[in-house]
């Protein structure tokens, strides 16, 4: 291959074949610089040794496929390149065999700057061909093959699951897939494996797992795709322990397959504190908590500033970013975004200034340096207590409405200032590169505000707590779940948790979220009684391995780590998909498409 040659192969022969990536012609001699996916190495035409292939060189253009026999010769010393791992060697042409041309490109490979990414989604052959994404996708499959090899090992069985499925909406929309034989009536395709893993723990195959493709009708973001991958795992008579042991024990193998040692165990965090330190429940570690200030002012203090004294006052602490100026201080009032009537104060000095005393201990508190910006976010006097289905909660509705305001400023400010304070800057360290954290003890329910009913904050299979089952009538908004996530500096990489394995406890759950016992047989009848047959406790996770991906290649979206993505229209540009099919088509299926 290309990339394979050194020192030790001077003087043999070999034939190597790939792309002409570059050609420098010099008239006697012409360099080449030939290419595949192990590398490069420079081949010599010589026309002085051989006129008849320089010549045939000449014609070689940019993305040509050639192949070339020659005699691998050491290089002078001062023609090496440190550059590539090839460059103490190079290649004296004997023979130069043309396997294909190439028509002029839309842009080279080889390019500094980057086509815009329509272009590079349109002809993606071309530019999977960049250095860049052959590493991706390579890291992409080691990462792949270390998670099977150590799951493997751990005894679980990779199996497959149905890709035509009925149709369970989990919270987004499903695409669906019509029946030619059975008009009228479609498939699924599964946003998740969820209720099949979960029947494999009934018929008996207590460790599961699959690299498996899902798909979701939903709108896109940078880490969101329409199909996507997830590992997904479920084992039976687990412990929450249980299954974070094992997600631990992949990823390290995971992350050592791209040359990085994490440490585990990982960090653990109740869902309740991520919220009063982070307003997020996905938290980033590397940036400082903020911290509850209220106490630092006087009752008087607050009543001035117009601030709900029954609510948190969060300071956020960003380091190093150093004095600001007026326009600075102008451009945090659009990046902040108030839930629940949250006001900002983004002038803290202004506050140091009016009130000396509380700036003082404010500044101590919150640990913050001389050269550390510090950000307000407050309750407004008239937000509070409204009488919230969830008002019982350890953090009330108001209060979260703060907190969550304060989470997103806190990580605006640090992506804004992110050259000053050098936290999302790599140290060579896993353990300060790679924050990881699991959520645990989420709420079992959120409040739908719109449709005045209870949902599944994770999804209906999730169990509760067993101190927590008397309240699930009387109580919803206390019952705590089963449930857990794996964070990595504040990306959530997967969600699982603890499955109800009774029917009783299931049927409980589904009349908690205001399904009816017909509906409920309709959806899931064909699950709620495998669920009488004997089910053992069960439990597991499903992670992103595109996300995962991207965090190890240091991408800004899931669709550089992706072979061949959709836009965030959801249109694949090379194929160009989706596409009209033929009128024949949509009669044999019963369809008609109204404009």
């Amino acid at each position: 291959m290309c990339g394979a040659l050194r020192l030790a192969d001077t003087g043999k022969k070999v034939v190597l074949m790939g792309w002409m990536n570059r050609r420098r012609d010099l008239g006697q001699i012409i360099f080449v610089d030939l290419r595949d996916r192990s590398g490069i190495t420079q081949v010599v035409f010589n026309h002085e040794l051989n006129a008849a292939v320089h010549d045939k060189a000449e014609g070689l253009r940019n993305e040509y496929v050639i192949a070339v026999l020659g005699t691998v010769k050491k290089r002078d010393a001062d023609t090496i390149n440190k550059n590539i791992p090839t460059g103490e060697v190079e290649l004296v042409a004997e023979e130069l065999r043309v396997l294909n041309v190439s028509k002029p490109l839309p842009f080279l490979p080889s390019d500094t700057v980057l086509a815009n990414e329509e272009m590079r989604l349109k002809y993606r052959y071309i530019d999977l061909r960049r250095d860049a994404m052959q590493f991706n996708i390579e890291l992409r499959h080691k990462v792949a093959l270390a998670i099977r090899d150590y799951l493997s090992s751990q005894g679980f069985f990779e199996i497959e699951t149905p890709f035509m499925t009925r149709s369970t909406p989990e919270g987004a929309r499903d695409y669906l897939v019509p029946s030619r034989v059975q008009p009228g009536m479609f498939y699924a395709l599964p946003q998740s494996p969820q209720l099949f893993k979960q029947i494999l723990m009934i018929s008996g195959f207590d460790r599961y797992f699959q690299i498996v493709r899902c798909f979701r009708d939903e709108d896109l973001r940078a880490d969101r795709q329409p199909e996507f991958t997830q590992i997904d795992l479920e084992m039976s008579y687990p412990q929450p322990e249980s299954v974070w042991g094992v997600v631990e024990g992949f990823l390290t193998s995971a992350f050592k397959a791209a040359g990085h040692d994490i440490k585990t165990p990982f960090a653990r965090m109740d869902y309740d504190d991520a919220i009063r330190q982070y307003g997020i429940d996905k938290p980033d570690l590397r940036l400082p908590a903020f911290t509850d200030v209220k106490d630092c002012f006087s009752a008087a203090d607050l009543e001035q500033l117009a601030i709900n004294p029954e609510l948190p006052v969060i300071a956020i602490r960003t380091p190093n970013v150093g004095e600001l100026s007026r326009k600075e201080r102008d451009d945090i009032k659009p990046m902040f975004v108030s839930k629940g009537g949250a006001r900002v104060f983004e002038d803290f000095k202004r506050i140091e200034t009016k009130f000396p005393e509380a700036g003082a201990k404010v500044r101590e508190k919150a640990g913050a340096a001389a050269n550390d910006l510090l950000v307000l976010v407050v309750g407004s006097a008239q937000s509070g207590a409204d009488g919230h289905p969830a008002g019982k909660r350890k953090v009330t509705p108001a209060e979260l409405a703060i907190y969550a305001s304060a989470g997103i400023l806190r990580v605006a400010l640090a992506q804004k200032y992110a050259d000053r304070h050098g936290i999302f800057k790599k140290t060579g360290d896993p353990a300060k590169d790679y924050r990881f954290l699991w959520v645990t003890n989420f709420p079992m329910f959120e409040y739908d505000e719109g449709d005045k009913r209870w949902m599944a904050a994770h999804h209906p299979f999730t169990s509760p707590h067993d101190e927590d089952m008397d309240k699930l009538e009387s109580d919803p908004a206390m019952v705590r779940a089963l449930a857990y996530d794996v964070v990595l500096n504040g990306t959530e990489l997967g969600s699982g948790s603890i499955r109800i394995h009774r029917q009783d406890v299931q049927s409980r759950i589904f009349s908690a979220l205001g399904m009816t016992e017909e509906e409920a047989r309709s959806r899931f009848g064909f699950f709620l009684e495998a669920l009488e047959y004997g089910t053992p406790p069960h439990g597991g996770i499903a992670l992103g391995l595109d996300r995962i991906v991207m965090i190890l290649a240091g991408a800004d979206s899931l669709r550089e780590v992706i072979p061949f993505p959709k836009t965030a229209a959801a249109k694949d540009l090379m194929v160009e998909a989706p596409t009209p099919v033929a009128l024949g088509q949509l009669r044999e299926l019963g369809i008609q498409v109204k404009k």
